[in-house]
């Protein structure tokens, strides 16, 4: 039950909705324009908040959905929280989208609140007091999943390894906007 339900999280993940919006909308590929994210974020840059939250419910979705759907059949804490990455691993290397995917922060956000709500509220207040002082989206997403990976080791620390190999998935995902961070050149709102 648990590779089928691992299975089933990546196809799902791999669902981009940033891309099946855009063409739903006849708006152009995200990942032609803006960041060249097919991410909530870009999505508000080139379709409009609309589209942009939109995106960012089908993306969150991907992540919860499975977790809670592990945790229905009774699989374990650590079980749900590797069906989980395999969703945030479906939306960053998309299997429909040849592997061009986003950088995994909402489908992760809806993979711990699946697990974990306090920490994901206590990511999402980080993200949105880091986003309303720097106006940086990179920023804050980057500040978001380490300051409640403390919270998880106390609470769920069955669910710490996959959660801190997603924490280095989306940093990696997110290095060019690392660089951009410190050379004073990455974008605002």
């Amino acid at each position: 039950m648990f590779w089928l339900l691992t299975l089933f999280a990546y196809l799902l993940g791999s669902l981009s909705f940033a891309i099946v919006l855009s063409r739903l909308s006849g708006m152009p590929d995200p990942r032609a324009g803006g960041s060249g994210n097919p991410g909530a974020t870009n999505m508000l840059r080139l379709a409009g908040r609309r589209l942009a939250i939109a995106t960012l419910l089908g993306d969150l979705l991907k992540g919860l959905l499975p977790v809670i759907l592990a945790a229905w059949l009774g699989l374990a804490t650590q079980q749900q929280a590797w069906v989980g990455l395999a969703a945030v691993l479906g939306h960053l290397y998309p299997l429909y989208f040849r592997f061009r995917g986003g950088k995994g922060v909402a489908t992760a956000a809806g993979m711990l609140l699946g697990l974990y709500p306090p920490a994901a509220a206590l990511a999402a207040a980080t993200w949105l007091s880091v986003f309303r002082l720097s106006r940086t989206s990179s920023l804050a997403a980057l500040t978001a999943l380490p300051v409640c990976l403390p919270l998880l080791a106390w609470q769920q620390p069955a669910a710490l390894l996959p959660m801190s190999l997603l924490a280095l998935l989306i940093v990696w995902r997110h290095r060019s906007n690392l660089q951009a961070l410190l050379a004073g050149r990455e974008r605002h709102f």
